[in-house]
């Protein structure tokens, strides 16, 4: 992996995380230190969960559709993966922290995304641009 991102949070129970990010989001495991944490391969980038007893606290901050709460990571994805995921979702029984819905609707970065959280309350943004080519457009 070259230029990938590394991020580590908190994640309550590790098995149960391990679980939610590989069973139900479709990540594989990597690395881990036995009790203590365990690398994800969050779509080619380095998700460390890390076994604690504290949960991040979150707030909403006022966007261009609302409210959305932070902090927060996710993914952008292609748009077969993106359904597929929140098919895996829906199986899974997993609630939105909000629904899936469009942005930018008619513009050059118009997207779909939706907002979930895993067990130990880490929210997720997961989405998918409908022109991926302009995401980091240089004016």
């Amino acid at each position: 992996m070259s230029n990938c991102l590394h991020l580590a949070i908190p994640a309550g129970d590790l098995n149960l995380a391990k679980r939610f990010y590989c069973d139900v989001l479709g990540c594989k495991s990597g690395n881990s230190e036995e009790g203590h944490w365990v690398d994800i391969d969050f779509w080619g980038n380095e998700l460390t969960l890390h076994q604690s007893e504290e949960r991040l606290p979150t707030v909403r901050h006022e966007v261009d559709m609302g409210s959305v709460l932070v902090p927060h990571f996710g993914i952008h994805l292609s748009d077969r993966a993106f359904k597929a995921l929140k098919e895996r979702i829906e199986t899974a029984g997993i609630a939105y922290l909000d629904q899936p819905y469009r942005r930018f609707i008619g513009s050059e970065y118009e997207q779909e995304t939706f907002f979930i959280e895993d067990p130990n309350g880490n929210v997720l943004e997961m989405k998918t641009m409908v022109n991926p080519k302009v995401l980091f457009k240089v004016e």
